[in-house]
């Protein structure tokens, strides 16, 4: 790999100088080049100083993908502001909880664009500027109190972006990624794809998000490509991008592709092409086998898996592109990254046995933002982060079964949430399942397997059906106890269910 940018804002800068006229950003109220980017960048940087903003402040970013967004965030990180990302469709006490925390100097909303942003910027009292080319920003009142975070002396030790994770358990921590663990996956996962300036790549995933700015934006300005931006997924939108304006990457969520799905069964579609598109890559949640077969039938190509995690800027493997899979592996470890497998008590597993994830490289975050304990417990003293994931790895390729905290202990034996749930997801008319415990009353330690399953629409199938199946496919320990059909799951913004609201659930006793 080359010597990587000392910034993420510095990632246009060789593109301005060799070919300024490519184009670096599309969106549907304009585009721009290199050159015109790098100069709202320079127009946003100046506003922001004079807006009050310093080296160190906290500067929070509510927003959705848009041409100001990515001109704001470069402008900030060039003088060393600490953007704040925010995804506007959060609710307004998530937004002010991490307002409060952060400890913001100011709060900027990508009104132009997002309806949400606009909500919040007006129960702020945020007011509207016009900046030349890339359009509206609101900004709210400037904080008095904040005071600036000291300025590391390595500059790749500085912080680029904090990023809270999505709190599926939990209150949400606020993730410190550094422009080197920023920089370095996007570099990474830019020559995982082979990305130059003649690509062109779909830049839907939230850009709050650590794989939307890493991977898709940051990777895609390294490369001196060109990223379509849409604020929102929408499957018909999506697929008009692709012929219209010759799309040659689109990384997705699963939730995005089995979108995709329905609305090609809709519409009575069974094969797609688009001869420009080269690639196809999902990320951000786990990805069912019924999609990926289904997605790779509709266009005819491999859908690639990856893995990672926000304290991990994100990526943690990804799989090689040329290489077919029948199954989910998220692929192979990112070069210059280390991995490790150990059992809960801390030993090593052997290679096919499963254990917990500890990750090691320059992907992991300087640590969770004014968290010294919690910090502490995720990065040991040689540097090591545990994910909390449980995983195997067998002949290189690293496959994810589930979290330490959903291991369900059921006579003594450990059950892996996913591999029920992949059980129950293959099952025609599932559209997703989630598997959590439940303690046994009257027992020490042990748990019974309790699985939500959402049908699709107008889907006949019964709990009665679906127990038949897992007993087909299950040894009797992993088998659900009970399995509840419910119309729809609680989803976090990546598509990840949140188990912690199935849970709740559960709180009457099960019938004896």
């Amino acid at each position: 790999m080359s010597k990587l940018p000392e910034r993420i804002s510095d990632v246009i800068q060789p593109w301005v100088e060799t070919s300024p006229d490519q184009l670096a950003l599309v969106a549907a109220d304009g585009s721009c080049t290199y050159r015109e980017l790098a100069q709202g960048v320079t127009e946003s940087q100046t506003w922001l100083q004079q807006s009050g903003v310093r080296p160190g402040d906290r500067l929070m970013i509510v927003c959705e993908n848009s041409r100001r967004f990515v001109a704001t965030l470069l402008a900030a990180a060039a003088f060393e502001a600490w953007p704040v990302l925010v995804n506007a469709r959060l609710s307004g006490s998530e937004v002010d909880a991490i307002q409060k925390h952060c400890g913001a100097r100011r709060v900027l909303y990508t009104t132009s664009v997002s309806p949400h942003a606009r909500d919040h910027a007006k129960r702020h009292g945020a007011t509207i500027h016009e900046l030349p080319g890339l359009g509206q920003i609101a900004i709210g009142p400037l904080s008095e109190e904040a005071q600036p975070e000291p300025i590391d002396a390595r500059s790749e030790d500085r912080v680029a972006a904090l990023i809270y994770t999505s709190g599926t358990t939990g209150l949400p921590k606020g993730v410190m990624l550094t422009h080197r663990s920023l920089l370095f996956v996007a570099a990474v996962s830019a020559q995982i794809r082979s990305l130059t300036p003649n690509d062109r790549l779909y830049g839907v995933l939230p850009m709050s998000h650590a794989v939307g700015l890493a991977v898709v934006l940051l990777g895609s300005l390294i490369s001196g490509a060109t990223l379509m931006l849409a604020h929102r997924f929408d499957p018909a939108a999506a697929l008009t991008a692709l012929e219209k304006e010759r799309l040659t990457i689109l990384l997705g969520t699963p939730a995005m592709f089995s979108l995709l799905l329905d609305y090609a069964k809709l519409k009575g579609w069974k094969s797609l092409r688009f001869p420009a598109l080269r690639i196809l890559s999902s990320s951000g949640a786990p990805l069912q086998p019924t999609v990926k077969t289904g997605v790779e039938e509709l266009f005819g190509m491999t859908l690639y898996n990856g893995y990672g995690v926000t304290e991990c800027s994100p990526n943690i493997s990804q799989a090689v592109v040329g290489e077919v899979r029948g199954d989910t592996s998220v692929g192979r470890v990112l070069p210059g990254v280390e991995i490790r497998l150990r059992s809960l008590q801390g030993t090593e597993v052997a290679e096919g046995e499963v254990g917990e994830l500890h990750v090691r490289g320059p992907n992991v975050m300087k640590g969770y933002y004014h968290a010294p304990e919690e910090t502490a417990a995720a990065i040991d003293s040689e540097g090591w982060f545990n994910t909390r994931d449980l995983a195997r790895l067998e002949k290189e390729s690293l496959f994810i079964v589930g979290r330490t905290k959903e291991l369900i202990v059921r006579f003594g034996l450990n059950v892996y949430p996913a591999e029920v749930e992949a059980v129950l997801n293959a099952y025609p008319g599932v559209v997703r399942s989630a598997v959590i415990g439940r303690s046994v009353e009257g027992t020490k330690g042990d748990e019974e397997v309790i699985a939500f399953v959402q049908l699709a629409p107008e889907s006949p199938v019964t709990e009665s059906a679906l127990a038949q199946h897992a007993a087909q496919h299950l040894a009797p320990y992993k088998r659900p106890s009970q399995i509840l059909l419910v119309p729809s799951m609680p989803l976090t913004a990546n598509g990840k269910v949140v188990k912690g609201e199935l849970a709740k659930l559960l709180e009457t006793p099960p019938p004896q």
